[in-house]
C-alpha cells in the first residue's frame, strides 16, 4: 500500500454513492477476479478528465466495461473506442455498456491491442489515451497509439507502480520479477519520452500522466 490502508478506506468513505448498477459491476468484478480500477484511483483518473474535457477517448484494455462506463458518466459528451481480447470479457462489456444505455457512444472493439491499430486509427484522433491492459506490453502500446493523439493529448496508464513491487530489488518469482522489469522499463522510459511530459500519482496501483508537448 502506498497509503496507509485506513487512510483509503477515510478517503472512499467520502465519495459520493454510485448509482446501483455501476456498484453491481464493481461487484461483479470482485467476485469474479476481474481486475478493474481501484476506485481512488479510478475517482483521480475521473476528476483528471473533468478538467481535461476530452471529446474522445481511447481505453486499451475494456475488460468489463466498468472504467468506460465511468468515462462515459462524466463526461456527457465524449465518444468512447475501447478494445478488449478475452471474449468472455468482451461479451459482458457489452452486456453493461448496453444496460447503461451507453452503446451509442462506447464502441467495444474485440481483439489483441497490438493487432487492432488500423480499426482503432479510423476512428481517431483523440484527445485522451487510457492503458490498462497487459503490463509487459505498454510500451508498444503507447508506441502504437500515442501518434493517433490530438493535439496536447493526455495518455493515462495504470498499474504502473504494480502494489509496490517496482520499488523492490528482491523479488523472487520470476513472473513477477520479469514483469516488474518491464514496468520499471517502461515508466523510465515514459519519464524521459522527448515527446511527453509525465508525473505519476501513487493513488490506486499507480497512474501515470503523460502530457503531449
Amino acid at each position: 500500500m502506498f497509503v496507509p490502508s485506513d487512510v483509503t478506506d477515510y478517503i472512499e468513505s467520502l465519495v459520493p454513492n454510485r448509482e446501483p448498477a455501476i456498484v453491481e459491476i464493481e461487484k461483479y468484478a470482485g467476485e469474479h477476479g476481474v481486475p478493474i480500477m481501484e476506485l481512488v484511483g479510478i475517482e483521480a483518473m475521473l476528476q483528471f478528465l473533468r478538467l481535461v474535457q476530452p471529446k474522445s477517448i481511447l481505453e486499451v484494455g475494456t475488460a468489463i466495461g466498468y472504467s468506460a462506463i465511468r468515462m462515459a458518466k462524466v463526461l456527457p459528451n465524449v465518444r468512447i473506442v475501447t478494445i478488449e481480447r478475452d471474449k468472455n470479457r468482451y461479451d459482458k462489456a457489452i452486456e453493461n455498456i448496453e444496460k447503461m444505455q451507453l452503446q451509442e457512444r462506447i464502441t467495444v472493439i474485440f481483439g489483441d491491442a497490438l493487432e487492432t491499430g488500423e480499426q482503432v486509427g479510423q476512428n481517431g484522433p483523440f484527445d485522451s489515451i487510457f492503458i490498462d491492459a497487459a503490463k509487459g506490453q505498454y510500451t508498444r502500446f503507447f508506441e502504437l497509439y500515442s501518434p493517433m493523439l490530438s493535439q496536447n493529448g493526455v495518455v493515462f496508464s495504470d498499474n504502473i507502480l504494480f502494489r509496490g513491487l517496482v520499488a523492490k530489488n528482491n523479488i523472487e518469482d520470476r513472473r513477477h520479477k520479469s514483469l516488474v522489469e518491464k514496468i520499471k522499463g517502461y515508466n523510465k522510459w515514459l519519464m524521459n519520452h522527448p515527446e511527453f511530459d509525465t508525473t505519476i500519482l501513487t493513488v490506486g496501483d499507480g497512474i501515470a500522466i503523460s502530457r503531449k508537448r
